[in-house]
């Protein structure tokens, strides 16, 4: 009977090792389905300012206000931008119709003008040689002075000389302007045309937009308040990307690669999932962060994991604690990315267990 007893001890011990065995190594192939990491939640900020100098009108958004792309936040006082464009595109239209006139060459009345000044000229010319002419042989007869034929002479050299000069005018009316003239008086309404661009510019930059979507954390300046581009109106948190700052220890880098799908918790939120994805995995080691260090890991080096995470109710805020779970076998179909209002793209994302 003792024998028999002994027997169902030692059963019973056996059974209790094999349960044991299970459930210690089930739990560990459990365990080991997923890594966890630790980080803080990070979200970049932009410090947004005009792009030129003048006072503050307007301004349209207020702290903890939503805006979208391309919203109006701010206006400057556009008196001094509008007169610099009046007045360049007044230049601009000046040297238009110089350029105009230059390429359109010399009228037909021109040509004429000076048609008739050569001819005039000529017929002048003409008159004077034969006036020389005639004083000369009085003058070699003796029938009057040297000084009136030396007269005769020089009026008809002037006459000569005018007649050249009216002949160069017509050819000059004839071919019309110089290409280099043409050139330069276009490059000149170039310049002028891209100063306007640039007052232009100057005008849409008085008016102050979102460049992305985000929520104001501070308003900054006010109304009657001197902008610069040195000085910041409003600091905008960006709603998108999101990520958390999570580290991974060397031996885990194998086991993670950017772009697995990842499962976000928080204390604010308890039994809440946050879905997200591996973005980026650091290529350098650093020692771990004061922020998630212990006494047993303060000297150990860690590789920067940042993990995008979906926050389709702005519910995550800047570095707000955040446990990160990484199943270690990625389901198939998996593609990274949000939605618009920031909810996860597939609608097949798993959810990590927890270890």
């Amino acid at each position: 009977m003792s024998k028999i007893k002994i027997l169902i001890a030692v059963l019973i011990l056996v059974g209790i090792a094999t349960g044991g065995s299970y459930w210690y190594f089930g739990g560990q192939r459990t365990a080991s389905a997923a890594l966890t990491l630790y980080g803080n939640v990070d979200i970049r900020q932009v410090a947004l300012a005009f792009n030129v100098a003048e006072r503050i009108t307007e301004m349209y958004a207020e702290e903890g206000e939503q805006v979208k792309k391309g919203q109006l936040l701010a206006a400057l006082d556009t008196r001094r931008f509008n007169n610099r464009v009046a007045q360049a595109e007044g230049q601009v239209a000046a040297q238009e119709q110089v350029v105009a006139a230059l390429v359109a060459g010399s009228r037909p009345e021109e040509i004429h003008q000076a048609k008739a000044n050569a001819t005039a000229a000529e017929v002048e010319a003409h008159n004077a040689q034969v006036i020389a002419k005639r004083q000369a042989d009085l003058q070699r007869r003796g029938l009057t002075s040297k000084e009136n034929a030396d007269d005769a002479r020089a009026a008809a050299e002037a006459a000569a000389a005018r007649l050249r000069a009216a002949q160069a005018a017509l050819d000059l009316a004839v071919k019309g302007p110089r290409e280099e003239d043409i050139a330069a008086a276009k490059a000149q309404l170039q310049a002028l045309q891209a100063q306007l661009a640039l007052d232009k510019n100057d005008l849409t930059d008085a008016r102050l937009t979102a460049p992305i979507d985000g929520v104001i954390e501070d308003r900054i300046l006010q109304p009657g308040d001197m902008a610069s581009p040195q000085t910041p109106v409003y600091t905008l948190s960006l709603t998108q990307p999101l990520w958390v700052r999570a580290y991974a220890e060397e031996s885990d880098l194998g086991k993670i690669h950017p772009g697995m799908p990842a499962t976000v918790t928080t204390d604010s939120f308890p039994g809440k999932h946050y879905q997200g994805w591996v973005g980026f995995i650091s290529p350098t080691a650093e020692f771990t962060p004061k922020n998630v260090e212990t006494p047993d890991v303060r000297t150990n080096l860690v590789y920067q994991v940042r993990v995008f995470v979906c926050n389709p109710n702005n519910e995550l805020r800047q570095g707000m604690p955040a446990t990160v779970t990484l199943p270690l076998h990625q389901a198939p179909g998996f593609k990274p990315g949000c939605g618009p209002a920031g909810n996860e793209t597939s609608s097949s994302m798993p959810v990590a267990p927890a270890p």
